[in-house]
């Protein structure tokens, strides 16, 4: 039994802490961090599998997860103690040394996928800058392509970062104004257009062609039925490494371990992140079979802390929860009944298409009656996060933990936000 004084004492403490407010999270991060986001107004202190808490203790339903990064909800514990238990141990050594863990890492993630090997690095966006490298040397040693003439195709709307690499294959005004020159030998088609496609790669000096499977920040945009495929043939046909970017795609959230394997087609290049941290880490990696891998080598490509001991055990445990816990199929179920409610449910007026697979879900909305950022201001104050793509589009992307009671009351809240708007 603690005495009466120092039970008085632990109270006054707890009192003496002031807890911030929201408008003065805000406002510091308004006065001290660079404007280059335009946050929704939430700020959030605590997390758990499908629901956030901001700093006065409001839950929501979290319908973002981090673009994708939280597929396995917040703070999974199996996760978190991988985390919590190799940093007591050892956190990174640079790949100047081997370490006990990334072999079992590359072990598991290329047996997973299909592939010999796999190149470690932390961010998406070097993973797939990584993978346009990776295509540039096989272009030259593989292919024969003159020096420096490698060419690779992308797609309209395509996004993958915000480096000068991947802001120079943007269509993007947003993404590219302000930061030429741009990268030389990059280009785009039009995005499920296999024609054109074909027309571009016919290019003998094309060494890859790069896409996401169903594009993210476009506007959850699926492709027909046989688009992967064809792409695969084509690929083929004129010996053109395909790239598929399946980092906000991959590892659960389209309701398949990878959005390709909807046509059981495989890539020569894979690249992964986001969920492959668990969201707790940056980890990504691009995958590829050793006679496309092997043309990096020693000294030619490198990161600091990719691979390093932290980031490949939480890479195990994140790859172990998305197989043991049926975390595609649970993305694939949810998803079917996500969006079958949603098209019996919403006003035909205020959203104009539903449209995604699995958990990778969007509406476009009729901006003559509202726009898509003021509809999420809507769900917050309802009690869902989410945010626009574009002015007339809305995400929903929520962890794919999410039981069928969490998405049956989200689901009220998404369809009772949508239909009090006047039409």
């Amino acid at each position: 039994m603690l005495s009466k004084s120092r039970a008085v004492a632990r109270v006054a403490q707890k009192l003496s802490t002031r807890l911030i407010s929201s408008k003065e999270v805000f406002e510091k991060e308004e006065k001290y961090a660079a404007h280059n986001y335009h946050p929704l107004p939430a700020a959030l202190s605590r997390g758990k599998g499908v629901f956030v808490w901001d700093v006065e203790g409001k839950q929501y339903f979290d319908y973002l997860s981090g673009y994708s990064a939280n597929n396995f909800g917040h703070c999974h514990p199996k996760i978190v103690e991988a985390l919590e238990s190799q940093s007591k141990i050892l956190h990174h050594t640079s790949r100047a040394f081997f370490n006990d863990v990334l072999g079992e890492y590359a072990e598991k993630v290329t047996k997973l996928f299909g592939y010999d090997k796999v190149l470690p690095m932390n961010t998406g966006v070097e993973a797939d800058d990584t993978a346009c490298k990776i295509a540039r040397k096989w272009g030259y040693r593989k292919k024969n392509i003159p020096n420096n003439q490698a060419k690779i195709i992308f797609c309209s709307e395509n996004f993958w970062g915000r480096s000068l690499a991947a802001v120079s294959a943007s269509t993007d005004p947003s993404s590219f104004e302000g930061y030429g020159p741009f990268m030389p030998g990059f280009s785009c088609v039009p995005y499920n257009d296999l024609k054109a496609l074909e027309a571009a790669i016919s290019d003998p000096l094309v060494c890859a062609f790069m896409v996401e499977p169903i594009q993210g920040e476009a506007g959850i945009k699926v492709p027909d039925e046989g688009y992967l495929k064809g792409v695969r043939d084509l690929c083929t046909k004129y010996n053109v490494l395909w790239i598929a970017d399946e980092i906000q795609t991959g590892l659960g959230r389209t309701g398949k371990r990878i959005a390709v394997d909807y046509e059981n087609v495989l890539p020569d290049i894979l690249v992964l992140g986001k969920a492959l941290g668990g969201g707790v880490y940056p980890v990504s990696a691009a995958l590829a079979n050793d006679d496309i891998m092997l043309v990096i080598e020693p000294g030619t490509h490198g990161s600091t802390f990719g691979g390093n001991p932290l980031g490949s055990k939480v890479g195990i445990a994140a790859l172990d929860v998305l197989e043991n816990e049926n975390i595609s199929e649970n993305a694939y179920k949810m998803g079917d009944i996500f969006r079958k409610e949603l098209e019996s449910k919403l006003n035909k007026k205020i959203v104009t298409q539903i449209r995604g697979k699995g958990l990778l879900n969007a509406i476009v909305m009729n901006s003559n009656y509202v726009e898509a950022w003021d509809l999420c201001l809507k769900l917050r104050d309802n009690g869902l996060l989410a945010k626009p793509t574009h002015d007339n589009i809305i995400r929903f992307a929520p962890p794919l933990v999410i039981n069928q009671k969490e998405l049956e009351q989200s689901l009220d809240i998404i369809v009772s936000t949508v239909n009090s708007v006047s039409a």
